[in-house]
């Protein structure tokens, strides 16, 4: 999951060498956390938090089929 939302983050933003992003897995849990510097949190969240949905839906689809379930912080 690390890889995929890194991804996604990098390409959203204007500084992708500040990006990071952490995972922790607890059974069947994975929470990943998702920092950027704070002039770029308005394009990862996206105007009425669009983009940010779009992120974890797309997170939550390759969670299934790992049969985990996902959740997406995203913090400045």
């Amino acid at each position: 999951m690390k890889a995929l939302v890194e991804k996604m983050v990098k390409a959203l933003v204007e500084r992708p060498e500040d990006v990071q992003i952490k995972e922790q897995i607890d059974g069947e849990q994975i929470l990943v956390e998702v920092r950027v510097h704070e002039s770029d949190i308005g394009k990862v969240i996206g105007k009425g938090g669009r983009t940010a949905k779009a992120i974890r839906s797309v997170v939550y689809a390759a969670a299934m089929r790992e049969q985990k379930r996902v959740r997406v912080d995203i913090v400045d």
